[in-house]
């Protein structure tokens, strides 16, 4: 990855208060950056942070702490790091940790370029020292899923003022003052316990018990979520609309229940509540909508379950779909 060092400026030049930037309760001050730069993501101004995770993350940019998200699928974590960083305006970067990301892909590789006409074999760095050069906030997606050749190349980063050695080069990385790293995972290091994140690997306790703050991502009130749903589809913002979301948020509640009672396999997250209703507006129909967008990915067996939440919520049968003839709690 190749930018000029002139896209990023050299260190945070201002400090805010987190709690007038995030309306939080602490007297924190962060630094900042005045002006946008290359990979400052864009502020999402219908995000809602939670204050506990907003916390964290300003304490991981405010004094330089490795912090690990943790947290069921949809609530948000990537964008979480996204949205603190955006309103920072500090440079952020994601790297999806999928089985397929090898540890040259993070370190570097030699590769054959052309130079004037010629064919020369070059070293080209990975992201890690790309962005150890640079004030980047680099964020580990998927953390839990990374392979074990991969999650040790990481360990030596989890030192806070880590040096990073490229034995390819002979050389010794600083890092940079406005370096950051961050993780976000489905599980905290256990594995696949609950059958819902295949492919999620136990990972080695040194390596976490290296992350300075391990931060957990629940969801959002009820409240806060339909207003999320709204913000996202402003079809749905009048009277009607809204009181419409409230029954949706509450029937994706009634499945998060379902799944930690064992009745459901699956869940609706927030994203999939959103899906639901941009859905809504291009069937204009909420119960084709919804099979469309979850009930479809539900087993069989269960879906006659997901139906008699919709009953339960929308005082309507929902079409497609037979309901068990068993009240199910």
């Amino acid at each position: 990855m190749n930018l000029n060092p002139a896209d990023f400026p050299d260190q945070p030049d201002r400090l805010v208060s987190a709690r007038e930037l995030f309306g939080i309760d602490s007297a924190l001050q962060v630094p900042a950056f005045s002006q946008r730069s290359a990979h400052v993501p864009e502020v999402d101004t219908a995000y809602r942070f939670n204050p506990e995770v907003t916390r964290a993350l300003l304490a991981g940019f405010a004094r330089n702490r490795r912090v690990l998200l943790q947290g069921l699928h949809g609530t948000g974590k990537s964008s979480h790091v996204e949205q603190v960083a955006a309103r920072l305006n500090w440079p952020c970067v994601r790297v999806n940790l999928d089985g397929h990301v090898s540890r040259l892909d993070l370190v570097g590789r030699d590769a054959v370029v052309l130079r004037e006409g010629r064919q020369v074999t070059e070293f080209q760095e990975g992201i890690v020292p790309w962005a150890l050069r640079r004030p980047v906030a680099l964020v580990f997606d998927e953390y839990d899923a990374g392979r074990p050749d991969v999650m040790f190349v990481i360990q030596r980063l989890l030192e806070r003022e880590g040096r990073f050695t490229l034995l390819d080069r002979n050389v010794v990385l600083e890092p940079h003052p406005g370096f950051r790293l961050f993780a976000t995972a489905n599980t905290v290091g256990l594995g696949n316990l609950n059958g819902l994140y295949h492919g999620a690997q136990r990972l080695n306790h040194a390596q976490i018990d290296r992350w300075n703050i391990v931060a957990a991502l629940n969801y959002l009130p009820a409240d806060e979520e339909a207003a999320i749903v709204t913000a996202r589809v402003p079809a749905l913002a009048d009277e009607a609309g809204q009181a419409l979301v409230q029954r949706m948020v509450a029937l994706a509640a009634l499945t998060r229940k379902g799944f930690e009672a064992g009745d459901l396999s699956t869940l609706m997250s927030p994203r999939t509540v959103i899906t639901w209703a941009e859905n809504l507006e291009l069937f204009d129909d909420v119960g084709l909508a919804l099979r469309l967008s979850f009930v479809n990915k539900c087993d069989a067996a269960e879906q006659p379950l997901v139906a008699e939440y919709f009953q339960r919520c929308f005082d309507a049968e929902l079409q497609g779909v037979s309901r068990s003839s068993t009240l199910v709690t």
